[in-house]
Order: structure tokens, then C-alpha cells, then sequence
């Protein structure tokens, strides 16, 4: 179950630029702590999203990486009202709010908008590239069981072996680092640009947490949706995100990949998740494992980037199609159109110090959209 998630976990802080071995720690305490809030009924394994990238890496340019994790903060607070509004008044409220039209195309343009940063890495060397992506697509279509759960690790794994044949990796960083070491936790500053910036992502990932709950609910034959609740389980991504922040770390966000492991495997103790989010504390205090992801080729990283950042794409136009919305209607068309042409176009509102573009943009444009025009047309 571990190494399901390593791939995502480890992947989201070599790209944000910080201590892989932070976001092993915050993902397994995080794990832990949503156990306890959910009773422990619930086998689910926090890890870093991928949404959050775009943002995080656009508010450490503009207020610095511990600017950038007061927006984290900020999210997860964001996630514990959505909770405590579920809890009043329903999920309906929420769906209404956050309908397929508005999260497809959030969920496209943070795709979207990550697909240059693989290009620009794969550009390193594009033949390790072209392997790990090949590697990972033949894993995705033709992996059995669980194998099949295992593209990004397994892709990696083969193209930095051979890597290593051809002397392309430098073991600068694991000679250097300590056997037993603290991982580099970052203390987070305020500041409300970063706020604003990165709140408007957290509508994707409460949408997924959402679709996560009926998914494990499925898998296991239990219904997770009214015991311990929708509400609580949301709580849970809330507040371990907020701890996450407080150390340096990614948000924790459920993850749909452990998800599938659990389909696959039959395993649904939830037991082995927190064995799984104990075994991540441990590798954070190991710094050869830190120095040891820190030697990966960028080009190899952006190799399976490709692969990610577009299906990523992809699962916000299955959002809509799977919903049965109906593109036909001049509303709907209006909504992704804009939101797609400002998500992707580089769009910016900017006052002062603070400015907005991007996955947060386009959800606010989104959001007010849905909200505003009317669901008659006018002949």
C-alpha cells in the first residue's frame, strides 16, 4: 500500500523544490491522525496531490515557499467549514455550489497547466524521458493486479537503472546525507497574496475526496458516507492538512490510487494503512532515502509527468462526461470555454502585492458563472 502511494507522495515535493522526507512524515502522521478522527473504520492513505503544484510553485515565486504554506493552511481550513456545512445541510448544498461544469474544467487546467513543466523537464534528456514514459504506459495497459497500481514507481525504478549503466546519475546527494537524519521541516509566515492564490484549488480535490468515499465505500461493501460520514472524513483531510502545512509539508489529500490497490488486492483492514503510514514516518528519519530520490534525473521525473499531467486532464473531462452535463447548452459552454481559455491563457488579476491567475482564476470565474447565469435559455 506504501509503495502505491510513495510514487505521488515523493514526486510532489522533488517538484516543488523541497525535503522529499518532509511529505513522507506529514503523509504518514497525517494518515494517522485522519484514522483517529474517522474512528478507524476507514482503510485510506493520505498523499500529496498533485492539484496543489501549479499554486504552491506560483506562490513561493511571488512570497516564498513559507508564504506559499499559509495558503495550505488556509485550504484546510477551507475543507473543515465545507465539513462543517455538510454536516447542516447536506452534500447536496455542496454539489450545487461545485457542480461537474465547474470541476471538469478546474481539474483540465491544473492538467493543462502542468504540461509545460514535464516538457521543459523530459527536455533534459529525452530519451530517458521517452523510457520511463513508454515503461509506464506498458505498466498501465499490460501490469497485472497489483502491478498494474505501480506506473510511476515501476517506470522510474527501470529508467534509473539504466541510468546507472550509462553513468547519468549523480550520487552526490546520498554520499552527503546522514543514515538517521530530521527531515528539513518549514515553519510557515503569513501572507494573504498566498491565501487568496492557493484557496481556490481546494474545490478539486473536495470534489475527488467526495467521489474517494463512494469509491472505498464500494470496494469494501460498507457505507462510508453515513458512517463515520462525509463530513468527518473531509474533516479529516482538513485538519491534517493544516498539521502538513505546520511542518512544511503538501496538503494530505485521500488517495484514489490506494483505492484501487484495495479493489485489487482485497485487503481492507484498515490496520494496514496505519502499519503503511508508520512505515512513512520511518523512511522520513532515513536521509539515504532523501538523498537517494534526490539523485533522480529531472528528465526521468518528466518523463512520467507526461503521462500524469495528461491523464490528469483526462479525468476532468471524465468529471463532465460521466455526469451526463450537456455540452449542448450555451451555459455550460460558457462556463468551461472561459474557464479553460483564463485557466490556460495566463490570465492575471493583480493589485499591489497580491495577485490571482491560474487554477485559482478560473475556479473563481467558474464558481461565479454556474452561479449567476440562467439555466433557461432564450429563444
Amino acid at each position: 500500500m506504501l509503495f502505491v502511494a510513495f510514487g505521488a507522495t515523493v514526486l510532489v515535493p522533488l517538484l516543488i523544490g523541497i525535503d522529499p522526507s518532509v511529505a513522507l512524515f506529514t503523509a504518514g502522521l497525517g494518515t494517522l491522525i485522519f484514522h483517529l478522527i474517522t474512528g478507524g473504520i476507514v482503510p485510506i492513505f493520505l498523499g500529496s496531490s498533485f492539484v496543489f503544484i501549479v499554486p504552491i510553485i506560483a506562490a513561493t515565486q511571488l512570497y516564498g515557499y513559507s508564504g506559499a504554506l499559509s495558503g495550505l493552511i488556509a485550504v484546510g481550513l477551507v475543507f473543515i467549514i465545507v465539513s462543517l456545512i455538510i454536516r447542516k445541510k447536506g452534500i447536496v448544498f455542496i454539489k450545487k455550489i461545485f457542480p461537474p461544469i465547474v470541476v471538469g474544467p478546474v481539474i483540465m487546467v491544473i492538467g493543462l497547466s502542468l504540461s509545460s513543466t514535464a516538457v521543459e523537464m523530459s527536455s533534459h534528456n529525452w530519451i530517458l524521458a521517452s523510457i520511463t514514459l513508454i515503461t509506464a504506459i506498458i505498466i498501465s495497459i499490460f501490469g497485472r493486479r497489483t502491478i498494474k497500481l505501480l506506473p510511476i514507481i515501476g517506470s522510474i525504478i527501470f529508467t534509473y537503472i539504466i541510468a546507472m549503466i550509462f553513468g547519468m546519475v549523480d550520487y552526490s546527494s546520498i554520499i552527503s546525507a546522514s543514515w538517521i537524519s530530521l527531515p528539513n521541516f518549514i515553519t510557515p509566515t503569513f501572507s494573504l497574496g498566498a491565501i487568496l492564490l492557493i484557496i481556490p484549488v481546494a474545490i478539486a480535490p473536495m470534489i475527488e475526496h467526495v467521489g474517494d468515499m463512494y469509491a472505498i465505500s464500494k470496494a469494501t461493501g460498507k457505507d462510508f458516507i453515513k458512517k463515520p460520514g462525509i463530513h468527518k472524513t473531509m474533516l479529516g483531510d482538513g485538519l491534517t492538512t493544516i498539521i502538513a502545512a505546520l511542518f512544511g509539508g503538501p496538503p494530505n489529500t485521500t488517495y484514489s490510487e490506494v483505492t484501487g490497490a484495495i479493489v485489487l488486492t482485497k485487503l481492507k483492514d484498515p490496520m494496514i494503512l496505519r502499519i503503511s503510514a508508520i512505515t512513512a514516518i520511518c523512511f522520513a528519519f532515513i536521509g539515504k532515502i532523501s538523498g537517494f530520490l534526490q539523485t533522480i534525473p529531472d528528465s526521468i521525473l518528466g518523463g512520467t509527468l507526461i503521462l500524469l499531467f495528461g491523464m490528469i486532464t483526462i479525468v476532468g473531462i471524465k468529471s463532465i462526461v460521466e455526469s451526463t452535463t450537456n455540452l449542448n447548452k450555451t451555459k455550460n459552454m460558457i462556463i468551461a470555454g472561459v474557464m479553460l481559455t483564463i485557466g490556460v491563457g495566463g490570465a492575471v488579476i493583480s493589485s499591489g502585492t497580491f495577485s490571482i491567475e491560474g487554477v485559482g482564476l478560473a475556479s473563481i470565474v467558474g464558481i461565479v458563472l454556474n452561479l449567476v447565469l440562467p439555466e433557461k435559455e432564450i429563444i
